[in-house]
């Protein structure tokens, strides 16, 4: 950790075709979550731009190892075993220190541990699906855990979703929470889900797209998957409850 302080100056400016309309009918829900009148710039309060701090005390022995930290004493989750690493950067590729990411995802079935998640795959008693870490001083992170499953969804009569883990990043400020979600290089629904269709560059797709890491592979293990988030600017991540702008 370090004691440096947040940077509070101006940022670059969000580039509007990178990022997806709000109102993309094809994705369902969209129709009556997007916003129906201008957006508005209202200024954050002192509460919101500060505060809390993160620290690597907070967490647990397991937290960041979704393999084991749902697990009865000596066994682990089924499925695929994978270390998803990456780095927090900002605008000008800067690592981005103390952003605590809480990660959660369905278990190597396609199902979540919901009461809600109605998919007849079946549970795993030994995954819970959710973890957190926080980013070192150079703003990466890393935590182990199982490949999930693709699922139905009532979108459409046949959809899916590809493969996915979804982030919360919570960087200086109590305003600060940003959420987006990670996909696999190579999985064939990507360019079939009707939440991804709403994306109109390949690329700011690719950036959501974790790409096959051998070289930090544990052998006989798990495999890795890369995948890094940049908070703002012309090319920021998707960030799906900030589709206004981060």
């Amino acid at each position: 950790m370090h004691n440096a302080n947040p940077e509070t100056g101006a940022f670059f400016p969000r580039d509007r075709n990178w990022q997806p309309s709000a109102f993309t009918p094809g994705y369902k829900t969209s129709v009556l979550r997007s916003p129906q009148k201008a957006l508005l710039s209202i200024g954050n309060t002192v509460s919101e731009i500060t505060g809390p701090v993160f620290g690597h005390d907070m967490l647990g022995e397991l937290d960041a190892d979704l393999i084991h930290n749902f697990a009865a004493p000596g066994e682990s989750a089924m499925g695929e075993r994978i270390v998803v690493h990456g780095h927090i950067r900002d605008e000008r590729g800067t690592g981005v220190p103390g952003v605590l990411l809480e990660f959660w995802q369905a278990n190597a079935a396609g199902r979540y541990r919901h009461k809600n998640d109605s998919y007849l795959a079946p549970l795993d008693s030994n995954f819970g699906g959710c973890g957190r870490t926080i980013t070192d001083e150079n703003g990466s992170y890393a935590f182990r855990t199982v490949r999930p499953g693709p699922y139905p969804w009532p979108n459409g009569p046949n959809d899916w979703r590809p493969a996915h883990i979804h982030f919360s990043l919570f960087g200086a400020g109590f305003a600060q929470r940003l959420i987006t979600q990670m996909y696999f290089e190579g999985d064939p629904l990507i360019p079939i889900c009707p939440i991804v269709n709403t994306i109109n560059d390949p690329a700011a797709i690719d950036q959501l797209t974790a790409a096959l890491d051998m070289a930090n592979t544990i052998p006989m293990d798990s495999l890795a998957y890369k995948f890094d988030i940049v908070l703002r600017g012309r090319r920021s991540t998707l960030f799906e409850n900030r589709l206004e702008g981060n």
